[in-house]
């Protein structure tokens, strides 16, 4: 019998590509994806605990959908309400008691045995998805996936041995796991049988990636017969018909050799990484738990640039962690100016429970933390919009794989991440197309479709300063 799925997805891409293998173990089932979660049989909120109170935007939503429950079977509907990802994980027993209309809670990796669990809620009234091992999750996925679009995430990589100590990653998502690269490269072409010319590698910890070679020994334990990130992104450049190849998130204590020579050495590669740095000054970096000093941050954007000198960074940022004074934060401001970024996430520390820095002394007042934030985004941001206004002028390659707003608009993204708006008929749509930049606001771009063909990608901005913002 025919049923309808709904699912919602909060936080990172690893979610996006969760969801959607959610929808793919489901389809063999009989389940149909839902526009609304009132047309839906079961509804499945895949969650996130890295933001802050992630948790309780899950609670508010779940108070919207114990009243679609009711109504639903009121009209003798089927209605299943399903948890799904790191608050699932994190605070099982918590949603159970606070939220008695779900009906399933399970974490990120188990939901390859999603049936099973739907089968057991239904039997007993409720069921909680244990955590299983990574590599029992991959190998049971179906082999046939949803088409993602022209752009696809395809994750290699999963959980975290790093232990930052205002993250909870390592306690939602478990131990470092990398997947047999085989099963990548089959999944990869895969996605460009269907249609993909972009793969976005994922994981946790991507550049981390330490994956049994073809042939190999199963497992993820560095060693013989083993590929590092620079290695598979190799291989799959040699997929026929994968045009672009991107990873996130990466770690700087995991950029190796292979992978910056990846960088110089694979055209398919994008020339844009975003990697986290989190604060510049080597106390709170210590405090954290990174394991890198600004300096060797530095040395490594130093190392990734001369191998690629039209490589664009992004990065994340936390401002206001316990004990930061005004001088760490001085030394934060610093670092953004030398780097320069074309984007970067920044956010006030909010305290994780079961994390280190949650019980740690010196909190810093809400109010500092804000007058800070507000300080680096107007850096962060003066930097984005000088890197976008620098394409003006400009013919770049884009992959168009999105309709617009307007009528016979598309949109895509530049070798460098930036959203660039074009009119282009229908049947531009899943390609690469030259767009001549004609426009540029702080998040996106805009131009028409070029006669002439696009040059190689380069750097939008020099490497030389202006007004003291380096923007590439």
């Amino acid at each position: 019998m025919q049923k309808s799925v709904y699912i919602k997805t909060y936080g990172c891409q690893m979610n996006v590509y969760d969801s959607a293998r959610m929808a793919d173990v489901l389809a063999p089932r009989g389940y149909r994806q839902a526009e609304a979660p009132e047309d839906a049989d079961l509804i499945i909120l895949n969650t996130c605990h890295i933001r802050e109170k992630a948790a309780e935007k899950v609670y508010s939503e779940l108070g919207r959908l114990k009243r679609i429950k009711r109504e639903r079977r009121a009209a003798g509907k089927d209605a299943t309400i399903a948890v799904a990802g790191c608050v699932a994980q994190a605070e099982g027993a918590e949603i159970r008691r606070r939220a008695p209309a779900v009906d399933l809670v399970f974490g990120p990796q188990s939901y390859h045995r999603l049936p099973e669990l739907l089968a057991e809620a239904r039997r007993t009234g409720s069921a909680i998805g244990q955590a299983f091992e990574a590599d029992e999750k991959f190998d049971t996925l179906p082999e046939e996936s949803a088409f993602q679009g022209p752009s696809a995430f395809l994750t290699v990589q999963e959980g975290c041995d790093k232990f930052c100590t205002f993250c909870v990653v390592p306690y939602t998502r478990g131990a470092e796991y990398s997947r047999p690269a085989a099963a990548i490269l089959a999944e990869a072409r895969r996605m460009v049988a269907g249609g993909a010319r972009e793969i976005a590698l994922l994981g946790q910890n991507v550049n981390a990636y330490a994956g049994a070679a073809p042939g190999g020994v199963r497992g993820g334990a560095k060693g013989g017969g083993v590929w590092g990130l620079g290695r598979l992104i190799r291989e799959l450049a040699d997929v026929e018909g994968l045009e672009r190849i991107r990873y996130t998130t990466s770690h700087p204590r995991d950029m190796d050799d292979e992978l910056i020579a990846a960088h110089a050495e694979v055209p398919a590669l994008m020339p844009y990484l975003h990697l986290p740095v989190q604060s510049g000054s080597d106390r709170i970096l210590a405090a954290m738990n990174r394991k890198h000093t600004a300096a060797d941050y530095r040395r490594t954007v130093d190392r990734l640039r001369a191998a690629r000198p039209d490589l664009a960074l992004s990065s994340d940022f936390i401002v206001g962690f316990p004990g930061e004074t005004d001088q760490d934060f001085a030394a934060t401001l610093k670092l953004v100016t030398e780097v320069g970024y074309a984007q970067a996430y920044s956010f006030k520390y909010s305290a994780r429970p079961g994390t280190p820095a949650a019980t740690a002394d010196g909190q810093v007042p809400e109010a500092e933390k804000a007058a800070r934030l507000a300080a680096l985004q107007q850096l962060l941001e003066a930097q984005q919009a000088a890197f976008n206004h620098a394409c003006i002028g400009r013919t770049m390659p884009v992959l168009l794989d999105r309709a617009g707003r307007k009528p016979g608009q598309m949109v895509g993204r530049s070798p460098w991440m930036q959203a660039v708006h074009v009119m282009a008929p229908p049947d531009r749509f899943g390609r690469i197309a030259d767009i001549a930049i004609e426009r540029a606001t702080a998040n996106s771009l805009a131009g028409h479709l070029a006669a002439a063909p696009a040059a190689p990608p380069r750097a939008p901005v020099g490497a030389g300063r202006s007004e003291g913002v380096r923007a590439a």
